[in-house]
């Protein structure tokens, strides 16, 4: 099950290259339900994904470099490259009232920088072992919108975008 918020950013952290970095590469072959292949650095999967926009059912299985540029030849819509850097939360904070696993270690922030033609979207993701912890969230301070909701920011439907 994945469990993810998502938000814009106000700023970008300013020691960023500290952190490591993915290059993403991803094409869609459905997107109801979402079926996606990814190439990220040197590795490949194809990835199912349920309906929802907060809490989805996720299967990665193992794809090799040629089944990824077969399938990639297939996929409908744009490829949406990306950098993905990935930082751990520190120290998460959360609602006054949420005391489950408050002593939690593990979360990271998935802060991904799009590269064109969807350029210059950021959009920082985190995902969470339950839905109270990610409803009881408070966002880091350079976050700035949460657009967990909104369809908009989702790659599948940003794999259909035209330009």
């Amino acid at each position: 099950m994945e469990i993810e918020r998502k938000f814009t950013v106000k700023s970008l952290p300013q020691d960023l290259a500290d952190y490591p970095c993915h290059k993403i590469e991803q094409a869609y072959l459905n997107t109801d339900p979402v079926v996606r292949i990814r190439r990220q650095d040197d590795e490949y999967y194809l990835t199912y994904k349920g309906k929802g926009l907060f809490a989805r059912e996720e299967y990665n299985l193992p794809l090799n470099q040629d089944s990824y540029y077969h399938l990639r030849e297939k996929a409908d819509g744009n490829v949406i490259s990306k950098k993905r850097y990935v930082i751990p939360i520190e120290h998460p904070a959360f609602a006054a009232d949420y005391t489950e696993n408050i002593d939690c270690h593990g979360l990271f922030v998935e802060l991904d920088l799009f590269e064109p033609p969807f350029s210059p979207l950021i959009i920082a993701e985190v995902e969470f072992p339950d839905e109270a912890m990610a409803n009881a969230f408070l966002p880091l301070d350079w976050f700035d919108q949460d657009v967990t909701k909104d369809p908009a920011y989702h790659n599948s439907v940003l794999s259909r975008k035209i330009f």
